[in-house]
């Protein structure tokens, strides 16, 4: 029999939760791919509108603020409004939001129109992710890390597609073949739909035996809110440097090596399927070994080669890039799922601010970046994000939550 020391919030929660509904997690999963394939169909198309507008890298930087932020301010506000009033299906609702945002951003003909078309694709954002996350916890049968995991990778994954496809699709077409990305958004609608017909029905019953598995942790008040301040320190440093990747990557890779716009776009591609590849495994590795291993090498250990890749060549600048996405990536799953089990039955509450914070930082990081390539250069920006990894070395300070049984 397990001691108190030795049982986790898992075992507890597999214990009543019963089994781990893998086809509603797959249902998310696959939703969370389209939804991310649109939503990276933004930093795709900068190169195409930085010439046809005329923007600076500031104004770029600003696009991507302007997505982030209504992608970000809404999620804990959505999160904590479901967590007491359920709406099943405000997922599909969601997507309504994004199919309308990229049907706007395909027709857009000026600089205000594509910053009001982000922004509606940014406000479906922040209502599919916090509801999604807790389906996720719903379906896990306490396997939490694999559940988030499992979501995550699709939208990893959707987010890798969107450069290929705007180098198959919109670069050569232009910005108006967009709208052919609106059949995604129809069959996530339809997909949500169906999920959210399961939700209905279970989420009686789930919510019970789920949130009635949550952790009881010794940890007092103080230490809750301190360790939920050092997480978010950590998504800082994890999303400010992504950032540095996935909105100037193509300019960086065009700069130093004088690629195309489109062999940019398949070496962002090759950064963002690596990515996907981390988030699988950090999740599982995390429900199996602790998170907080999973978070500490994530984010340290992933320093070595961000320090290295400035002064690289573009092959390995290329392999640099994808051994980054992976070590990088295996962090969130785990920091989502600790602190989740630091405020127990609060899920959509945790998955939004989580969500949103990390998504925030990804769009302050994209203006201030901007800002700063215009102002020294686009190499000088890399030199500076590689020491981002470094405070991973806070994660010491993190407690072990030591879990009992009521």
């Amino acid at each position: 029999m397990q001691n108190q020391e030795d049982t986790t919030p898992s075992d507890i929660a597999r214990d009543i939760a019963g089994k781990t509904v893998f086809s509603i997690l797959l249902s998310i999963s696959f939703s969370h791919l389209l939804n991310d394939t649109i939503q990276s169909l933004i930093p795709s198309i900068y190169p195409i509108v930085k010439d046809s507008f005329h923007l600076s890298f500031s104004q770029i930087g600003v696009i991507t603020l302007v997505f982030q932020l209504t992608a970000s301010l809404l999620q804990p506000l959505i999160g904590l409004y479901t967590d007491r009033n359920p709406k099943p299906y405000s997922l599909a609702i969601g997507m309504g939001f994004t199919l309308t945002g990229l049907i706007l951003l395909s027709q857009a003909t000026n600089y205000t129109l594509l910053l009001i078309s982000v922004a509606i694709i940014g406000t479906g954002s922040s209502v599919f992710h916090p509801e999604a996350s807790k389906v996720a916890y719903m379906a896990s049968g306490g396997r939490r890390g694999l559940a988030q995991s499992i979501f995550q990778v699709g939208g990893n994954l959707g987010g890798s597609l969107g450069p290929i496809l705007a180098a198959l699709i919109i670069v050569p077409f232009g910005q108006s073949s967009i709208l052919w990305f609106s059949i995604l958004a129809l069959l996530a609608i339809i997909v949500l739909v169906n999920v959210g017909r399961w939700y209905m029905h279970h989420m009686n019953r789930k919510r019970k035996k789920v949130f009635s598995a949550a952790s009881v942790h010794a940890l007092s008040k103080t230490k809750v809110g301190w360790a939920l301040v050092i997480l978010l320190v950590l998504i800082f440093s994890k999303y400010f440097y992504l950032a540095s990747i996935s909105s100037y990557f193509t300019f960086y890779l065009m700069h130093k090596f004088n690629v195309s716009v489109q062999s940019s776009q398949v070496h962002l591609f090759l950064f963002l399927f690596a990515v996907a590849a981390g988030t699988l495994l950090g999740g599982p590795i995390g429900d199996r070994v602790g998170r907080k291993y999973v978070i500490w090498f994530s984010i340290l250990g992933v320093a070595p080669f961000t320090l290295l890749m400035p002064y690289a060549n573009l092959f390995w600048t290329t392999i640099l890039s994808m051994v980054i996405g992976v070590i990088l990536a295996s962090a969130f799953s785990a920091i989502l799922v600790y602190a989740q089990e630091l405020i127990p039955g609060k899920i959509g509450m945790i998955s939004g601010l989580f969500f949103g914070f990390a998504f925030g930082m990804g769009g302050l990081g994209s203006a201030l970046l901007g800002i700063l390539a215009d102002k020294t250069s686009i190499d000088y920006v890399y030199h500076v994000c590689a020491f981002l990894p470094l405070i991973g070395i806070i994660t010491v300070f993190l407690p072990d939550i030591g879990i009992k049984r009521k």
